[in-house]
């Protein structure tokens, strides 16, 4: 079954002069009152141009932050609105609120072909709790209903799912439904060889797509200080690495598992080291060479000939988290190795996902040189994981 079975597309939905709800992400990054990083507001203009062409009348909501319990200027969706004017060249009016006589007369005042951005949807504590009555009064403010937020399609939240099912005519946009094509590709029968790529800082936090993984990769490389993890519980010290204690019995379960698989599960032989993460620089040693004040901070350079050549060939590559800590220069060459041997794969379809690890392949200037690289890092490893999720199934039927 395809992940895109049972929704309609944006393409296909009657919106002339209709008010069409967008649920968008544009949970991005600020400076002050800029928007620091606008990929996300990059990545949703095709499905609000191709709505503004068809002669809607687009009204964009997203949550932005974590704003606790009420508005918070902080947390305004004015610059990610402004640059969103700036980009696509046009007016974007702001209502005063998501909810509310503000937002009905924004709304009630659009022409075919304008736009609007309701303000911030979690000001209000209802949108996390995907409260009915809050789902009815956003509903009151649009005709259909279009859901291109994947980063936030893992959320059970009020615009994510619940107002979906209050419209008849409700569908994907653009990027839910190419993260969904992307994506479903290796969630269902990927083409084989098959390596996935595992960065980050903690094995806790992917756990569930290591178990998923094991069911139908080729080769598992772990790198970032999940690595640490693995390497203590085949008996290594790693001095004051940032290691889980209470995860060791299941690092040694997985790397049974993946020997009994025949799975080739591939560990860093070599790392950068430093005694702090605020070092200036860092020094290559071998995992067996760690001193009793070394921190593992990146993966050292056997370690990325050994991953490149482990995807040598490969048809399909699923990366997510980065090699090391990679914002920080001493710590970056694990990951951006990684990222240009990926990069140069031919015929492989490649993806990247996960906020760092898609920082570190535009950083690098290669993003362009993926097959996918998703908006989404909890939502990709969920559906990874074999999790169904409630912005996607709130599309169905």
């Amino acid at each position: 079954m395809s992940m895109l079975d049972g929704i309609q597309s944006v393409r296909d939905l009657e919106v002339a002069g209709r008010r069409v709800f967008v649920r968008v992400d544009f949970n991005v990054p600020l400076e002050g009152k800029t928007v620091a990083d606008d990929t996300r507001i990059r990545a949703a203009i095709p499905t609000l141009k191709l709505l503004l062409d068809k002669g809607a009348r687009v009204v964009i909501a997203s949550h932005l932050g974590r704003p606790k319990g009420g508005p918070d200027a902080k947390y305004s969706m004015e610059p990610a609105a402004h640059k969103l004017a700036e980009l696509m060249s046009l007016d974007v009016i702001l209502a005063d609120d998501c909810i509310g006589d503000g937002p009905k007369k924004v709304v009630g005042d659009l022409r075919d072909g304008q736009i609007a951005c309701l303000e911030n949807l979690r000001f209000h504590p209802e949108e996390e709790k995907n409260d009915e009555a809050f789902c009815r009064e956003l509903a009151k403010l649009s005709d259909a209903y279009v859901n291109d937020a994947f980063g936030a399609a893992h959320r059970a939240h009020a615009s994510v799912a619940g107002l979906a099912k209050l419209h008849r005519d409700r569908a994907a946009g653009l990027l839910l439904e190419a993260e969904l094509s992307a994506l479903g590709r290796v969630r269902g029968e990927p083409e084989r060889p098959f390596v996935a790529i595992l960065g980050g800082a903690k094995v806790s936090d992917k756990i569930g797509v290591l178990d998923a993984l094991l069911t139908k990769v080729d080769v598992l490389i772990i790198g970032g200080a999940m690595a640490n993890t693995f390497l203590a519980a085949k008996g290594l010290t790693m001095g004051k690495s940032l290691v889980e204690e209470d995860k060791l019995a299941l690092a040694r379960t997985i790397l049974t598992r993946a020997d009994e698989k025949k799975i080739a599960l591939v560990l860093p032989d070599d790392v950068v080291a430093a005694e702090s993460v605020d070092a200036t620089s860092g020094r290559v040693l071998d995992v067996t060479a760690l001193g009793a004040t070394d921190m593992a901070l990146d993966i050292g350079p056997r370690s990325v000939a050994a991953a490149t050549k482990a995807c040598a060939g490969a048809k399909t590559v699923f990366w997510n988290g980065p090699m090391g800590l990679f914002e920080k220069a001493p710590f970056a060459g694990g990951t951006q190795g990684v990222a240009k041997a990926l990069s140069e794969l031919v015929g492989a379809f490649t993806i990247v996902g996960g906020g760092d690890s898609v920082a570190a392949v535009q950083e690098a200037g290669l993003a362009s040189l993926f097959s996918h690289v998703s908006t989404g890092g909890g939502a990709s490893l969920e559906l990874i994981e074999g999790r169904k999720l409630p912005g996607v199934e709130a599309l169905r039927g």
